[in-house]
């Protein structure tokens, strides 16, 4: 028996069912996506771009108490300041700005102390999102979270570790920096040359890979509710640094072009940041689910034996029938035997 035209066995798949079936690679990378948007991917990532531009400005108060600081510990520094800002601006402006350098100065442990207090809570809410997000990416759903002091310890803990490894990064794709380089190179006395600078800008590029790889690998691994896989993070956390690289490059070309105009001056770092902060998160909960939907991380895990049946036995008690009861059912029988009888002999 034909099936009829039309039939639902008669539809040829899609193109992207087609390429799926022929591709791995492109199977995996859409599976990605599908646990990418079924884990509200987007929702996140803006989540951590709102506490990454929060959490900046306590950090410039920070920045500002510890220039306070320094600035108090250094009169002839603070001279030469004042100095520069006079010669700068003249007239009462002058003189007003001065007046607020050194009220700033004056509150620098108020401002230091505000801003360690904001910056931690900043801190706390962009990390509390970044390892919810990451724990939904691989899929670790909790039935019941634990408690409240014991969640903030551990983002606590995760953000100290986190904050150590961005700083050890910055240090290690600074010592990879081709500029840096060059100039050691130039004071140690080795002559200037195209060969030289094409090598050290790909040594620069392989550095800077290397350190970002380290960093995602870890930050995928390691910093969801409950620790992952690291066979798979490593390749998620190659994929997330070859792609942070390229974005790096393709945002770097487009301020140059944005930040001429006074319109890019006044909005393109504000703009930029924001876009710079979406996309990395983009890009970490992406590779993140990618490492999720591997052909390991998707094998069926074993059901467990269930749980001990209990058997309760339920007593139901039903009253008798009343005397009047029995009486008319008595009453109602033998007037239909006697209307069956007489029936019955006509």
């Amino acid at each position: 028996m034909t099936a009829p035209e039309g039939s639902p066995s008669d539809e040829k798949p899609g193109i992207l069912d087609r390429l799926r079936a022929r591709m791995p690679w492109f199977d995996h990378v859409m599976r990605a996506q599908q646990r990418y948007n079924d884990s509200k991917g987007d929702f996140y990532a803006a989540g951590i771009t709102y506490f990454t531009i929060f959490a900046l400005f306590p950090l410039l108060m920070v920045g500002f108490s510890i220039g306070g600081f320094v600035l108090a510990s250094e009169p002839q520094l603070l001279d030469q300041l004042e100095a520069k800002i006079r010669s700068a601006v003249s007239g009462d402006l002058g003189q007003q700005l001065v007046t607020l350098m050194d009220s700033a100065i004056d509150s620098r442990g108020t401002v230091g102390i505000i801003g360690l207090a904001t910056a931690a809570w900043a801190g706390l809410g962009w990390m509390a999102n970044l390892r919810e997000a990451l724990s939904q990416m691989w899929g670790l759903f909790r039935d019941e979270p634990p408690g409240f002091l014991k969640t903030k310890l551990s983002d606590l803990l995760a953000l100290l570790s986190t904050f150590a490894a961005i700083v050890v990064t910055v240090a290690l794709s600074a010592l990879g920096n081709s500029s840096i380089v060059e100039n050691v190179l130039n004071w140690l006395g080795f002559p200037d040359s195209t060969v030289l600078t094409v090598l050290l800008r790909v040594a620069s590029i392989a550095v800077s890979i290397l350190v970002s790889w380290l960093l995602f690998t870890w930050m995928i691994a390691r910093l969801p509710r409950e620790s992952a896989t690291f066979r798979s993070s490593v390749r998620a956390g190659l994929i997330a640094a070859v792609a942070f690289e390229i974005f790096k490059l393709v945002a770097s070309i487009y301020l140059k072009t944005v930040l001429t105009g006074p319109a890019g001056a006044t909005f393109g770092p504000v703009l930029g940041l924001m876009v710079f902060a979406y996309i990395t998160a983009r890009l970490i909960l992406f590779s993140t689910a990618w490492a999720a939907t591997t052909a390991e991380n998707l094998a069926e895990a074993p059901i467990p034996a269930p749980g001990p049946a209990v058997i309760r036995n339920r007593i139901i008690t039903r009253p008798g029938l009343a005397p009047w009861q029995a009486g008319a059912a008595a009453a109602a029988g033998a007037l239909g035997a006697l209307s069956l009888s007489r029936w019955r002999k006509r």
